[in-house]
């Protein structure tokens, strides 16, 4: 199965929630979430930095994943970056591939 980390910074309210009810319930609400979608929760960690949740997950293809993030990012608790993940042997593939390719201004 594809497998994507979601990048999330909570909002105010969000921040509220987490503080109201603690870390673990966001997880288990994650994790929820997810198998919803068709998706398993390999990964989850609060961060310190720009964004406050790293999650990774796997999902059956793209569509999953962004609904997913999309439902997540329409609750207005927070924001949602999704980043597909690839393993070495898809970029092994990747690099035996014959791409034609102009690059500008050639």
């Amino acid at each position: 199965m594809p497998k994507f980390m979601f990048e999330v910074q909570y909002t105010r309210e969000g921040l509220q929630g987490v503080l109201a009810k603690g870390g673990s319930a966001r997880v288990k609400a994650a994790t929820a979430a997810a198998e919803s979608a068709g998706g398993t929760v390999e990964a989850f960690f609060f961060a310190f930095g720009h964004n406050d949740v790293y999650v990774v997950a796997d999902f059956p293809d793209n569509a999953s994943a962004a609904a997913l993030a999309l439902t997540v990012g329409a609750s207005g608790g927070a924001t949602v970056r999704t980043v597909a993940l690839l393993t070495p042997e898809e970029v092994d593939q990747a690099s035996r591939a014959s791409v034609k390719y102009q690059p500008p201004g050639s």
